[in-house]
C-alpha cells in the first residue's frame, strides 16, 4: 500500500487549486484541517523521515554508496549466469552483483534478457528482492523499468498495450492519459516493478528529432503539460507506482540522439521557460516523486558545455530551486554516448553527484563509478553529508511506495491483474480516440473491404500482417508484402505487381526523408490503379514528403492496437476523431504549415 506523504498532498492540493484558479496554495493551508481518512499528511511525512534516518544511522558508507546506483543484469530469473555479467560486474547473475555491489535500485529491459512473460517478471523481481535481503543492510531495491507505451515498451502481451504519448496527444483527453497510466503502473505493480520511467514530458517542437518524436505528447506545452500531469495522476494516485518524468531540462528540440552523440539546444531562456520547462513545473505540481534529467547541452542554462546531467547550474540551479523539486532526481542512462565524452565513467558518476543528481543510473563501468565516488568522499571532494541527501530522498520515496514493508508480488495473483478484459476493453476505446485522418481528397474512406483483395506493404513484416489480419477478420482477401524502410528498386517493383492485381493498397511508412526509397515507393503505388491508402504508424510528419496522395492517416504508433483502430477507421466501424498534437510544416519551406495543430477530419 502506498504512503501519500506530505510533500505530495501538498503538491496535488496545489495543483487542484492552479487548475481551478485559487492561485498558488502554502504548505500551511494543506495542513489545516489534516486529511480526512487514515494517517495525516504530516505524519506521514514523519513516518518516511523516521525510517529513512534510523535506516541511514546503521548504514555503513559502502552500503549508502550503493543506494545511489541503478543496475541492471542480463538474463530471465536473479540467479541466470550470463558471461556478459561476468564482463561487466565480475558477477555472473543479478543475485551476485546485488551481493556484491547493493545498489538502491535494478532495471528491467526486455533486450537484455529480463522479459518473457508478466509470470516470469514477477518471479525475477521477487529474485531480485530475495537477493537484496541477503545483502548488506538488507534494504529492498526498487525495480523499474520503461514502460511509457508505444515506441518504448518493455513488456509487451499480454500486458495491456497503449499506442504511446503522441496518440494520446492526438486524442487531447487527460482523462484517458489518466486512465492509460492507471492500467500500465497496475500491471507493472503486480509484475513487481515500483517504478516506471515515464511520463516522458519532453515538447517536441522538431519534426527532426530522432530521439523524442512520437515519446512526446505534442509540440504545444500546455498540452504536454495538462497529458504529463494527468499520467502522473494516473501512475502515482490511482496506481501507487512511482512516476519519472523526463527529460529535464527539455529533449524536444535536437535533431541528435543523444544515445549516440551529444545534443545541443538553442533555446533560450526565455524560450526554455515557456516551452520546456512547463511540464515538468505541472509534473511538479501534480505530484511527480521523480524526474530523470537529459544528457543534453543547454548553454542558455549552463555555457560550460557540460551535459545537464552533470550540471548543478541545470539540476540545482533550476529544478531543485527554481522549481522547486525536491522529490528523487535520476539520471538517464550513463551508458550513453553523451554524457561519456568529456569525462570518464567514473568521473561522469562523481560531476553527476556534485550537480545535484541522487540516483546514477546504468552506469558504464560499475566498478569504475564506484570507485571514483569512493574515493571522492575520502579525498573530501564529496561529503558524507552529500551523500545522506541524497540517500535519505531515495529511502523516503521507497518508503512511500511502500516498497520497504511489501517488496514482494504474489506470482498467483499476476494474471489477475496484468492484461485483465476490463483494461483491454479500455485501451481499445482509448485508442479508438487517437487515430488521425488527415486527407481524403475523394471522399472514398471510409470503404468496404468485404470481398476485396487488398495489399498491406510498406513498413514492418509483423506490423504490415497484423494489419492485413484485421483487414481480413472483415472480409478482405489481403496480403502482405514488407518493403521495410529503406525499399529497394526490386521490391518497390514487387510491391507495384502486387498492387496492381489488388483493389485497395495500404502503404506503412515510417520516417520518411527527402532522400527516403519510401518516397519513391509511395510514388509508384500511388501511379497504379489501386485505391491507394498511406499510413504514417509512427512520427505524422511523413506526409509532408508524399506529395498530395488522396488519403493518408496517422495513428502515431504500429502498436497491435493501433493497427485494430485503424482498420476500423479504414472500413468505418468508427469516425477518425483524432486531431494533429503537432504542426506539420512543408518540407520545402519550413516556415508554411500544411496542416496545423488540431487539425483533423472525420465523417
Amino acid at each position: 500500500m502506498r504512503n501519500i506523504s506530505f510533500r505530495r498532498s501538498v503538491a496535488i492540493a496545489a495543483a487542484v487549486a492552479l487548475a481551478i484558479g485559487l492561485g498558488p496554495v502554502a504548505a500551511s493551508s494543506a495542513e489545516t484541517p489534516p486529511p480526512t481518512g487514515g494517517q495525516s499528511a504530516a505524519h506521514a511525512k514523519d513516518r518516511a523521515l523516521e525510517y529513512a534516518r534510523s535506516t541511514m544511522a546503521s548504514m555503513t558508507l559502502e552500503e549508502k554508496i550503493g543506494q545511489l546506483f541503478i543496475l541492471f543484469a542480463y538474463g530471465p530469473t536473479a540467479t541466470s549466469a550470463d558471461a556478459r555479467n561476468t564482463a561487466l560486474y565480475g558477477q555472473p547473475d543479478a543475485a551476485g552483483i546485488i551481493s556484491e555491489y547493493e545498489p538502491g535500485g535494478f532495471i528491467l529491459f526486455s533486450a537484455r534478457d529480463n522479459v518473457t512473460d508478466p509470470v516470469q517478471v514477477a518471479t525475477l523481481s521477487n529474485g531480485l528482492q530475495d537477493a537484496a535481503a541477503d545483502a548488506g543492510a538488507g534494504i529492498p531495491l526498487l525495480v523499474s523499468t520503461d514502460q511509457e507505451q508505444g515506441l518504448v515498451t518493455r513488456i509487451g502481451s499480454p500486458a495491456t498495450l497503449f499506442p504511446g504519448n503522441m496518440a494520446l496527444g492526438a486524442g487531447g483527453s487527460t482523462k484517458d492519459t489518466r486512465r492509460a497510466a492507471a492500467i500500465t503502473g497496475e500491471e507493472l505493480l503486480a509484475m513487481g516493478i515500483q517504478q516506471n520511467n515515464a511520463p516522458d514530458a519532453d515538447v517536441n517542437v522538431n519534426p527532426d528529432n530522432p530521439v523524442i518524436g512520437v515519446r512526446s505528447f505534442s509540440s504545444d506545452p500546455a498540452l504536454v503539460s495538462r497529458l504529463t500531469a494527468a499520467a502522473v495522476s494516473g501512475y502515482q494516485d490511482d496506481a501507487g507506482i512511482i512516476a519519472t518524468a523526463k527529460h529535464f531540462p527539455g529533449h524536444g528540440d535536437t535533431a541528435t540522439d543523444s544515445h549516440t552523440g551529444l545534443p545541443l539546444i538553442t533555446h533560450t531562456l526565455e524560450q526554455w521557460q515557456q516551452i520546456d520547462a512547463p511540464p515538468f513545473q505541472a509534473a511538479i505540481a501534480a505530484g511527480v516523486d521523480s524526474i530523470m534529467t537529459a544528457h543534453i547541452v543547454v548553454p542558455a542554462l549552463d555555457d560550460s558545455g557540460d551535459p545537464a546531467t552533470l550540471s548543478k547550474k541545470i539540476v540545482t540551479g533550476q529544478l531543485r530551486e527554481a522549481l522547486g523539486f525536491d522529490g528523487v532526481i535520476v539520471t538517464d542512462g550513463l551508458e550513453m554516448a553523451a554524457v561519456r565524452q568529456k569525462y570518464g565513467d567514473g568521473e561522469v558518476a562523481v560531476r553527476a553527484l556534485e550537480a545535484g543528481v541522487d540516483q546514477l543510473l546504468l552506469p558504464a563501468a560499475p566498478q569504475e563509478a564506484y570507485q571514483a565516488v569512493e574515493d571522492a568522499l575520502e579525498s573530501g571532494r564529496l561529503t558524507e553529508e552529500r551523500i545522506d541527501e541524497s540517500v535519505q530522498r531515495i529511502l523516503v520515496m521507497k518508503y512511500d511506495q511502500g516498497v520497504t514493508t511489501h517488496p514482494k508480488v504474489d506470482v498467483n495473483k499476476v494474471l489477475d491483474k496484468v492484461g485483465k478484459q476490463s483494461s483491454l476493453r479500455a485501451a481499445e476505446k482509448i485508442t479508438d480516440r487517437t487515430t488521425t485522418l488527415v486527407r481524403n481528397e475523394n471522399g472514398a474512406l471510409p470503404l468496404s473491404v468485404a470481398g476485396k483483395k487488398v495489399l498491406v506493404t510498406g513498413y514492418g513484416v509483423v506490423t504490415g500482417q497484423t494489419l492485413a489480419d484485421q483487414l481480413a477478420a472483415r472480409g478482405a482477401e489481403t496480403t502482405a508484402l514488407s518493403t521495410g524502410t529503406a525499399p529497394s528498386q526490386a521490391s518497390i517493383a514487387q510491391a507495384v505487381a502486387a498492387a496492381q492485381a489488388s483493389d485497395v493498397t495500404v502503404v506503412l511508412t515510417n520516417g520518411v526523408t527527402a532522400t527516403s526509397s519510401q518516397k519513391t515507393l509511395v510514388a509508384a503505388l500511388d501511379a497504379t490503379d489501386t485505391h491507394l491508402i498511406v499510413v504514417g504508424v509512427r512520427n505524422p510528419y511523413d506526409i509532408n514528403q508524399l506529395g498530395d496522395v488522396d488519403d493518408y492517416i496517422a495513428t502515431y504508433s504500429y502498436a497491435a492496437p493501433a493497427l485494430a483502430s485503424l482498420a476500423k477507421v479504414i472500413t468505418g466501424e468508427i469516425s477518425p476523431t483524432g486531431k494533429l498534437p503537432v504542426d506539420i510544416f512543408s518540407a520545402d519551406d519550413p516556415t508554411q504549415v500544411l496542416y496545423p495543430f488540431g487539425y483533423g477530419l472525420t465523417w
